[in-house]
Order: C-alpha cells, then sequence, then structure tokens
C-alpha cells in the first residue's frame, strides 16, 4: 500500500507540473499573438489619423480655391455641402440596404406548414392558427392611422 501511495504523489506530483508547463506555454504564446496584434493596431490608427489630416488639406485646398472666385465664407459653406454630400455616399455604400422599406414577410405560410421553430430558436415562428375576425377581409391589407 506504501508503494501505491508514493505512486499517487508522483502522478498528482506529475500532473500539477505538466499543467503548470502548459499554462506558461499557453501564456507565452498568447503574449505574443497579441504583441503583433498590438502592433498592428497602433499601425492602423497611424494610418488612420495620418488620411484624417489629409483629408483636411485636401478640404483645406478646396475651400482655398473657391475662395479666389468667391468670398471666403461662401467658400467654406460650398466646401462643407460637398464634404456632406461625400459622407452621406460613403454611408450609403456602407449600408446599400439602409433607407429602402422592404415588404414584411407574410404573416402565415402559404402552401406549406411552418417550421418548427424560427432560426434563431426563440419563440414561435408564426402567431397561432386563430380564425379571421369577421370585421376584416384577408385580402385587404388593414392600416391604423
Amino acid at each position: 500500500m506504501d508503494r501505491l501511495d508514493h505512486l499517487e504523489h508522483l502522478d498528482k506530483h506529475l500532473v500539477e507540473e505538466l499543467a503548470q508547463v502548459a499554462r506558461e506555454t499557453v501564456r507565452d504564446e498568447l503574449r505574443e499573438q497579441t504583441r503583433k496584434q498590438r502592433r498592428t493596431a497602433v499601425l492602423y490608427a497611424a494610418s488612420g489619423a495620418v488620411a484624417l489630416y489629409a483629408g483636411a488639406a485636401v478640404a483645406l485646398a478646396v475651400g482655398l480655391a473657391l475662395a479666389i472666385g468667391l468670398p471666403g465664407w461662401a467658400a467654406a459653406l460650398i466646401t462643407a455641402a460637398i464634404l456632406g454630400a461625400v459622407a452621406y455616399l460613403l454611408r450609403g455604400a456602407a449600408h446599400p440596404h439602409h433607407g429602402h422599406h422592404e415588404p414584411r414577410p407574410p404573416q402565415h405560410v402559404i402552401g406549406g406548414t411552418p417550421p418548427p421553430a424560427p432560426p434563431s430558436g426563440l419563440g414561435m415562428p408564426y402567431p397561432p392558427n386563430t380564425p379571421p375576425r369577421p370585421d376584416t377581409n384577408p385580402d385587404i391589407p388593414h392600416h391604423r392611422a
């Protein structure tokens, strides 16, 4: 029995030592990865800051070019309108479906049975089967003001 107790002690010691080595290895690897990601993030941030200043210089150049033939306030106003339009177009390019009203999905399944659950797994996918109210026609959409 003493020999088995001694082996059990060695097993526990070996497991603890292996766990410690694994923790240190994972910690070193994560530290190296975060160091690389931190450097990449800093470079992206610096690139964004420089691009911001470059854009400001272009806006200033456009304003000064317009100021040759116009009063300063008019040149600044036109430059601001141009930048606003560009910002709006860029926003639209980022969200192509923003602002378009798509038709709502039907409230009941036509030509089949509803799935047992929605893809998200939350709640009932469709309202329970209830008979239509006698005062409404299901073929005519009902809008409340």
